[in-house]
């Protein structure tokens, strides 16, 4: 085959779980983003991986459930911290780094959940 019709092959399909664990997890992501600037959304976006998680069990997104569920108590926890920091100056580096450390995670799934990757791949 020529390298023009290589490029044009088609990737291999998904099974219908793994199909349907993507979705899921691109839905998890979704509103982690829009959390990002409303924070509600960020919560509902790692209940949904957590009640979606036991659905993906054995697929190939599965570890993309793990990083949205991991980056959501981290960045929870760590918030936490950043806030009762804030009456020194501290604490508003602390939530600065959250709030881009957070964003990496996110971006760097949703990058490998589009390419049919799994998140540690």
């Amino acid at each position: 085959m020529s390298e023009i019709q290589e490029a044009t092959v088609a990737p291999q399909s998904l099974s219908a779980k793994d199909d349907a664990a993507k979705i899921n997890a691109l839905v998890a992501y979704g509103l982690m983003v829009v959390g990002m600037f409303t924070g509600i959304f960020w919560i509902v976006g790692a209940m949904w991986a957590i009640v979606k998680k036991a659905e993906a069990q054995g697929s190939l997104f599965e570890d993309h459930y793990s990083n949205i569920i991991k980056t959501f108590w981290w960045g929870l926890g760590l918030s936490i911290l950043g806030f009762i920091l804030a009456f020194v100056v501290i604490g508003y580096f602390i939530l600065l780094a959250v709030w881009i450390w957070s964003i990496y995670r996110i971006i760097k799934g949703l990058a490998k959940i589009t390419s049919n990757k799994a998140y540690t791949s």
